[in-house]
Parts: C-alpha cells; sequence; structure tokens
C-alpha cells in the first residue's frame, strides 16, 4: 500500500489535517488507538476573549475566519449539526469587574467581541449580583459528535486503522518511509498528550492538564446561553447542562474522579440557585504548551516526520488555522509561523 501520509492520531488536529490532505487529493491512511480523550470529551465552546483577564485569544479574528467555514464545510459533507452558535454571559463578580470590562471594550482586538451594553436581566436560578457582560461571536462545536462521526466516515472509505502505532517499526529511506506493508512520504503525529510516548517527540515540553466535566439536569435552570462565572454552564439541550472545567496538573489519568466531582459541585453552588441531578462525570488530559502555543513542525533530523499538537483548550478555534500552516509548509514551503514552530524549542 502507498500513500502520501500517514496520520496517527484522530482528534481534532488530525482530522483538521486530513481535511487539507482530501481538499489537495492526497492520500493517506489513519492510526487511531482511542488512547486519547480530550477532543471527545471537550466542551468545544469557541470564545475569543479571555475573560479572566479581558485580554483576547492569540489570533482570534484570522482564527474564526478559518475555523467557522471550515466547520460548516463538515457539516454540509457528513449531514451533521455540530456548530451552535450562542452568547456568552460573563457573570461580573464586582463593580470593578464591570470597570475592567468598559475598558477592555476599547482595545481594538476585542471590538465587535464585547457589548458595551451590560445586561441586567434576571434569569432565574442564576447567582448574579452584578449583571452581566454579553460575548458576540462565540459558539460550540460538539466535538465528540464530530470526531465519532468523522471516524466512521474513514472507517466507510477503510481509510483508518483501529490500533496503536509501533514507533519502531518505521524504516526510513532516502525517498520515502515504510511502515509495515505501508510506503508513505510523511508522518504526521497528532497525538494529543500521546505525544510524551512518542520517541521522536518526547522532548517538546507537553504539559497535560486534566480536565473533568459534569453533565447535570435542572428543570428549573432555562437558559439557552453559555453561563461564564467560577466554572461555565453550558447547555446542550433539555434542560440538560455541561459544567465544567477542572485543571489538574498532577493527576495523569483520564479517569474522572471524586476530587473533580467535588470542586465543580463546591463552586456550583455559587453559581445557581435551583436543584439539579448529575447525570454523567467525564474526564480528559488537555495537551497543553507553556506560552498557549501548538506545537507544530518537523522534526529536526527526519524531516519526512511532523507533528501536529498542543492545541490546548481552544483546539476547535486553533485547529483548522495550524493545520493548514503545516499543509502548505510541507507541500508548498510556506514558512509555519513562528509562535507555533517547534524550532523555538532547539
Amino acid at each position: 500500500m502507498k500513500v502520501d501520509y500517514i496520520i496517527v492520531g484522530l482528534g481534532l488536529a488530525g482530522l483538521a489535517f486530513i481535511e487539507e490532505l482530501i481538499t489537495a487529493k492526497k492520500t493517506f491512511v489513519v492510526f487511531e488507538d482511542d488512547s486519547q480523550t480530550s477532543s471527545l470529551v471537550a466542551g468545544g465552546v469557541y470564545n475569543p476573549v479571555i475573560l479572566k483577564r479581558y485580554t483576547p485569544v492569540w489570533n482570534a479574528k484570522e482564527q474564526l475566519k478559518v475555523a467557522l467555514p471550515f466547520y460548516q464545510r463538515i457539516e454540509k459533507k457528513l449531514s451533521i449539526k455540530v456548530d451552535e452558535k450562542f452568547i456568552i454571559k460573563k457573570v461580573f463578580k464586582s463593580i470593578e469587574d464591570q470597570n475592567n470590562w468598559f475598558s477592555a471594550i476599547d482595545k481594538p482586538k476585542l471590538s465587535g467581541f464585547l457589548n458595551p451594553v451590560l445586561d441586567s436581566q434576571t434569569y432565574p436560578g442564576v447567582i448574579a449580583d452584578f449583571d452581566f457582560g454579553n460575548v458576540n461571536e462565540a459558539g460550540r462545536i460538539d466535538t465528540k459528535k464530530l470526531v465519532q462521526t468523522y471516524r466512521e466516515y474513514l472507517k466507510e472509505k477503510e481509510l483508518i486503522h483501529f490500533e496503536s502505532f509501533q514507533y519502531d517499526c518505521i524504516d526510513f529511506h532516502k525517498d520515502h518511509i515504510s511502515y509495515n506493508h505501508i510506503i508513505a512520504n510523511r508522518i504526521v503525529f497528532c497525538e494529543g498528550f500521546g505525544i510524551v510516548k512518542n520517541p521522536f517527540f518526547n522532548y517538546l515540553p507537553l504539559n497535560e492538564a486534566k480536565g473533568e466535566l459534569l453533565t447535570i439536569h435542572a428543570p428549573a435552570l432555562d437558559i439557552n446561553f453559555l453561563l461564564k462565572s467560577t466554572l461555565f454552564i453550558l447547555p446542550i439541550g433539555n434542560h440538560h447542562y455541561k459544567v465544567g472545567a477542572t485543571f489538574n496538573w498532577t493527576d495523569k489519568t483520564s479517569n474522572p474522579s471524586k476530587e473533580g466531582k467535588q470542586e465543580l459541585v463546591d463552586k456550583l453552588k455559587k453559581v445557581i440557585s435551583v436543584p439539579y441531578r448529575i447525570v454523567s462525570q467525564s474526564a480528559g488530559i488537555r495537551p497543553t504548551v507553556a506560552g498557549r502555543r501548538p506545537l507544530v513542525g518537523r522534526h529536526p533530523e527526519h524531516p519526512q516526520l511532523s507533528v501536529l499538537n498542543g492545541l490546548g483548550t481552544r483546539g476547535v478555534m486553533i485547529a483548522p488555522t495550524v493545520a493548514k500552516n503545516l499543509f502548505n509548509h510541507l507541500e508548498k514551503e510556506e514558512i509555519l509561523d513562528v509562535e507555533i514552530d517547534i524550532n523555538r524549542f532547539h
């Protein structure tokens, strides 16, 4: 079997890169072993503003210009709906918090995202003593539905192997790579946190941040926006909500924990005042990098190998842009954005 690319890992990063390959009519095969779950359990929210400090997300406007049409094309291609637009309502903690919001509105990179008119409406069950600020151009990608449907799409076309990739089976040749019975021009690793076991790229400074979410049923809560306070509450239909998320830098497992559950329950008490029932709890490991910039580029000694990783908490916004940049770098010698290029660690 001969292909242009072998892709290892099918989360958001791998999916976005594969779309570039399909558009360019490049051949490929994918290996996915379900060892990483961050794309499957992610909240999937795209939000152009870091609300903790009222600062713009890195290249937010540029990323959204690429990402939103990208997801529209996939929805049409797979006949599914994964992109849900909504407003984010930020709960102000104090008058000072409100003032910081108004100061941020004047920043050029935030214009259009932060609404200058505060929302003083009361929403039953929501604890908010200092009004709300509305964030525009936000929404959510149903990452679990997207990735699972995409896997089925590749399975039907016999383009995916559900098995672990064996690094020691790679043989390097002058003009190609061989992996068992497959001959390929390049391999792109999109393994998420799994990259720590990759002997070619485990030198990169990838941090693992465990995140946990709850799904709750709260019949008395009736909101059609994402509520952002000490945690987020995201409506997913029929009075069900996703609640999250935790950040745990010491627990390296993808198993839901009692501690994570208790942290979310304790915070939820300060955000809503209505009864609810916990329906489920999920956990995943986020691949994060200091400086919140992805890890993208070629291996310094084996240029046939590349990495597309470290998308962090904003993967739905970042993935389409960095996947396009890597593809154009490999196929058209386009220069990688210096902020994502792994050469910054050499």
